[in-house]
């Protein structure tokens, strides 16, 4: 009689498990990259267009969280050139303001994505968007064009027909 009570909690609390995870419309990801001897670590919530513009999910002239739920968090292992600007080591927010050029905007203060502090930016530098003709339904961030020397490389944000590039520069 013991062990049927047993099992019958056991298979319900498993159950209730199961219903409690749903499944998430911005899902989490984690971008972990090494560019030279330097590690990059990107943790940011993927949004996806279904069926919506981009303009009305980010509209031009406004900050953007650069994501969904939390503001994207970016850390480097070691001092860097982003945008053309020094950065030093360590975990920053990422906003973004969209429009004919991008800001990009390295920022210390980590919360929730709609508590920006504009008190609290490290560095502003601008990016220009390009159009492409293939769509990416879900936000991505990405660290691209490594170059063969291991010293620079691209901080790449995609999302319908844009995508924009931010330079990085690593020492060895």
């Amino acid at each position: 009689m013991k062990e049927t009570l047993l099992t019958i909690c056991l298979a319900a609390i498993v159950s209730f498990g199961a219903w409690a995870q749903k499944v998430q419309p911005s899902p989490a990801s984690t971008l972990k990259q090494t560019v030279g001897t330097t590690d990059i670590t990107i943790v940011y919530h993927r949004p996806g267009l279904k069926g919506r513009s981009l303009e009305t999910l980010i509209p031009a002239d406004k900050v953007w969280r650069t994501g969904a739920n939390e503001a994207t968090e970016i850390t480097f292992s070691k001092d860097v050139k982003i945008g053309g600007n020094d950065l030093k080591a360590g975990t920053y927010s990422l906003y973004t303001i969209p429009g004919d050029e991008w800001t990009l905007i390295i920022n210390s203060k980590l919360s929730w994505g709609t508590q920006y502090d504009k008190s609290k930016d490290v560095l502003r530098f601008m990016a220009k968007p390009m159009t492409v003709s293939e769509s990416t339904e879900t936000f991505t961030i990405d660290v691209s064009d490594i170059s063969k020397d291991g010293t620079k490389a691209n901080l790449e944000l995609s999302w319908g027909n844009v995508v924009v590039k931010a330079p990085i520069e690593v020492t060895l």
